[in-house]
């Protein structure tokens, strides 16, 4: 395809555009065309538009703009506003959620901004069924934080939908859960040739000298081109020669204002009641305040300026825009402001916008304004244009006191972005304004909490010790707050010193102080110690909290370090349930959910949770919650037998934390790389692996993250000559522990035992390791001592004995997945003189994960958009994974995967 001469030197750009348009789903589905303004992002967009309309397919475009980036969905809403009639079609959670978000209905309760992106991958993917769709986004650097992060939402989901989204965005700027995973084609200056024939397509005539100063100028800049090519034949001195290089946007707004002065007053009026509206002001209001005559109107069209869009004008160019704006004295914009404020008496939130834009502080009336449309926002989830307005109604506050009070709650309401280079600018602006300690201690937890999840460990905990200290007896609520949120870092970090100090600071906490926050902070520092009665609490705080999916996350956790799966599971089942409808969990030790799952045996529901922290994490810049969800897929993925991904997590984490800072996630990460090893049958560097979770005397790398591998060790060590060392570590682990371990632990240290035994002394470890049933709850590890008993029993020639335990260990390893177990069990089976037939559970172990999670929910009787409701995905999507996995588990209706299933 040649492009044309406004898209000279373009041609790959639109060629790469217009093959997503036009491919079938398995193509690109996302692309970011990102360039300075002026580089031709805007006409690749038109023309990729252009292309997918002659195709047939149905077209919806929005443009972020920059005084809208503060209103919560406002991007959203002008996209979808002329589908919206498709929502009737929707699930009703999904519909109110979404009508709710762009402000046509009530949302139920507080906003889940998930439901609302799966309402809009809903959305999207139905109007695809009618025809394909070309999303186009454009100047989304200026979109709002909320639409943003629906956009990103979608855009990870896309893969087999008919819909196309294509997003432009200014270089530089950051498109927060778009970044880290959509392709990118960075627009570069034109070269000398293709600027050549962008110059010479121009209506204007030029000497040799004038062409050249103009390419110098321009420096390959399309937009600049013609526009100093316009100015140059109309007054050859605006190319005098400046000092220094050329500046393109402070010499393109000079030129626009050259336009605008020759204009007529009453034209120049309307341009700045049209720069001072927004894209997402209804066009009824806007239209009432802009004046309607062409007279009025043509002087701009003449000097292109403006052009028709639908029903409305709009500027050529955001430069346009912005020159016609700041030409303008202060007097003349706030008196188009106002006017547009008058007229919006209907829409509150952008009525506040329009009076805090030309307010001169203090302006407490604006500010209250403000303060309400945060309100709102934070209501319908948008906690960046909550945090966006509380910021702005601070510079307009009566008193320094109601500033810091507001810049607290912007704070608090910018740490849901994750952005902690925000919070800690807030928190520092609240700090200079007030001597209030309250305001301090406020502050420097809020950038406490967010340093948490980050791997500044050293940093975060010094900050949150020091407020519990200065806390702890006039404020112990105060101080409790910031040492649960340091326990998180101390878990992370499983720094001996960070526990040491914690345990001191919670001693010094009054009886009675929040006895939930109290429990679990006391466990997350030190899991072993009472564990009885931690143990024995756990029913009546779930109850106490049942209604709270932040506390029930907290008791969740609690659970799942005290050696309680089933608990665990689901109490964090019932969190999940609840955020869905109340708002966000918090992200402090969010793979805790994942590794519970895991241990339970919910390998699929271990991945989908690994999958959100990691959304979470891209779209925030938490690497580190990033790098403990990839450790944990890596021990998933080597139980299955997909080596190659478990070392690809594996070393992806390791490499993006210091494994001496934060010893949990490298302890996950070794342990997969150990496995890993070990389904290859490299047992000395599994045992290497292994061995690097325990200090040289024996004792763990990290307090809770290293005992459960103890049994691989065994296991390794007992094929690699290492087994007086291995018995070292298992002797040393169980001092450690003493009379405080777990059941599990304790089952699972015997395992090791039997492994690292003489023939002869085995089986009385291995009896012990599956007496009572301890690790019932853990079906994964109950079946590899089975198999390895087996194996035990079968080199003896108690092949009668042995075979049971196989076929049940074989069972759950044909459940979960776990391919190299699955065979090795197989093999047993075969020696011990069975014929073994390869099951239909084995064609159900190598779906993927989530195919195995819709194979299961369609076998419930749920339907292709409740499922899609449940895990996030469209119902398109459900139906393609479904129509794949049929074939290969022999079925044709749900009715026979039911009884498949049983």
């Amino acid at each position: 395809m040649s492009a044309t001469p406004v898209l000279a030197g373009r041609d790959d750009e639109l060629r790469r555009l217009t093959g997503a348009v036009r491919s079938a789903p398995g193509g690109e589905r996302v692309l970011v065309v990102s360039g300075e303004p002026g580089s031709g992002k805007s006409a690749l967009l038109e023309a990729a538009a252009v292309v997918a309309g002659e195709l047939g397919q149905r077209v919806l475009q929005a443009a972020g703009s920059e005084s809208e980036a503060g209103l919560a969905f406002a991007g959203l809403h002008q996209l979808l506003r002329p589908v919206l009639a498709a929502a009737d079609a929707l699930l009703p959670g999904q519909r109110a959620a979404l009508l709710g978000a762009v402000g046509l209905g009530t949302p139920p309760g507080r906003p889940d901004p998930w439901e609302v992106g799966l309402a809009v991958l809903t959305l999207l993917s139905d109007l695809g069924d009618q025809a394909p769709l070309c999303v186009v986004v454009d100047d989304a650097q200026w979109l709002d934080r909320a639409s943003l992060d629906v956009l990103s939402f979608v855009a990870r989901r896309l893969e087999g939908e008919p819909v196309t989204l294509l997003v432009a965005a200014r270089d530089g700027e950051p498109l927060p859960g778009l970044d880290q995973f959509a392709p990118r084609i960075v627009l570069e200056p034109l070269d000398a040739g293709a600027a050549t024939r962008v110059l010479a397509a121009q209506p204007v005539t030029l000497t040799a000298w004038a062409r050249q100063q103009v390419l110098d100028q321009a420096a390959g800049n399309p937009l600049a081109l013609r526009e100093l090519a316009r100015a140059a034949a109309a007054d050859p001195a605006v190319l005098d020669p400046a000092p220094g290089p050329f500046p393109v946007g402070d010499r393109l707004e000079g030129l626009f204002g050259a336009h605008l002065d020759a204009l007529p007053e009453a034209t120049r009026q309307a341009l700045l009641l049209l720069a001072a509206a927004d894209a997402a002001d209804p066009a009824r209001y806007v239209s009432a305040v802009l004046p309607a005559t062409d007279e009025v109107w043509l002087p701009a069209r003449r000097a292109a300026l403006v052009r028709p869009a639908g029903d409305r004008l709009v500027f050529r160019h955001p430069l346009i825009r912005s020159a016609v704006y700041h030409r303008a004295s202060f007097a003349d914009r706030r008196a188009a402001h106002l006017r547009l404020a008058a007229a919006l008496t209907d829409e509150p939130d952008r009525r506040a916008w329009h009076l805090a834009a030309v307010a001169v502080p203090p302006d407490p009336a604006a500010a209250a304004e403000l303060e309400r449309t945060a309100d709102r926002a934070g209501r319908r989830g948008g906690h960046a244009a909550a945090a966006a307005a509380l910021e702005r109604a601070a510079s307009l506050a009566a008193s320094r006191a109601d500033a810091a009070r507001l810049l607290l709650a912007a704070a608090g309401a910018a740490a849901f972005t994750g952005d902690l280079g925000w919070v800690e600018r807030l928190a520092d602006s609240a700090r200079s304004l007030s001597d209030d300690p309250a305001v301090e201690r406020a502050a420097t937890l809020l950038a406490g909490q967010l340093t948490s999840l980050t791997a500044e460990h050293d940093v975060a905990f010094s900050t949150l010790a020091r407020i519990a200290r200065a806390t702890l007896e006039r404020d112990p609520e105060a101080a409790l707050a910031a040492l649960s949120w340091a326990a998180v870092v101390c878990f992370y970090s499983g720094s001996s010193p960070m526990r040491s100090e914690l345990r001191a600071l919670l001693a010094g906490l009054p009886s009675g102080t929040d006895d939930v926050a109290a429990a679990w902070t006391a466990v997350v520092s030190e899991p072993f110690t009472g564990r009885a009665d931690a143990v024995a609490g756990l029913p009546s705080l779930v109850e106490a909290v049942r209604d709270r999916p932040d506390r029930l996350v907290m008791v969740a956790i609690g659970a799942w370090l005290l050696d309680e799966p089933v608990l665990a599971a689901r109490t964090f089942d019932d969190a999940f349930a609840l955020w869905r409808t109340t708002g966000p969990l918090p992200n402090g030790l969010g793979c805790a959910a994942a590794l519970a799952y895991l241990e339970r045996g919910r390998w699929s529901q271990a991945h989908v949770v690994c999958d959100d922290v990691t959304a979470v994490g891209q779209a925030t810049g938490l690497v580190h919650a990033v790098a403990c969800a990839d450790a944990v897929r890596a021990m998933v993925s080597a139980s299955q037998g997909d080596t190659a991904r478990a070392r690809e997590l594996a070393e992806g984490a390791l490499t993006a934390i210091d494994p001496e800072a934060s010893r949990s996630v490298a302890a996950y990460a070794r342990r997969a790389l150990g496995a890993a090893a070990a389904v290859e049958g490299d047992h000395e560097t599994a045992y290497q692996q292994y061995r690097s979770l325990f200090e040289a005397d024996g004792t763990p790398t990290h307090y809770h993250a290293c005992y459960a591998a103890v049994p691989e060790l065994a296991a390794a060590a007992a094929r690699t000559g290492h087994g007086r060392e291995a018995e070292l570590i298992v002797e040393q682990s169980e001092k450690d522990l003493g009379n405080e371990i777990s059941p599990r632990l304790a089952a699972l240290f015997q395992r090791a035992r039997a492994l690292l035994a003489e023939p002869e002394h085995a089986e009385g470890h291995f009896k012990a390791a599956l007496a009572d049933a301890a690790l019932a709850p853990w079906p994964f590890e109950r079946a590899q001592t089975l198999l390895e008993y087996a194996e035990w029993m079968r080199r003896r020639r108690r092949i009668a004995e042995a075979r049971p335990l196989l076929t049940a260990a074989l069972e759950v390893f044909r459940r979960l997945g776990a391919r190299p177990w699955i065979e090795r069990a197989q093999g047993e089976l075969r020696a011990s003189g069975m014929d073994v037939v390869e099951a239909v559970p084995d064609a159900i172990a190598r779906l993927s994960p989530q195919q195995q999670q819709i194979v299961q929910l369609a076998a419930r009787g749920l339907t292709n958009r409740e499922i899609g409701d449940r895990l996030f995905l469209s119902p398109r999507t459900v139906g393609s994974h479904l129509y794949r996995t049929f074939p290969k588990l022999g079925v044709t209706t749900r009715a026979q995967l039911r009884d498949l299933l049983g």
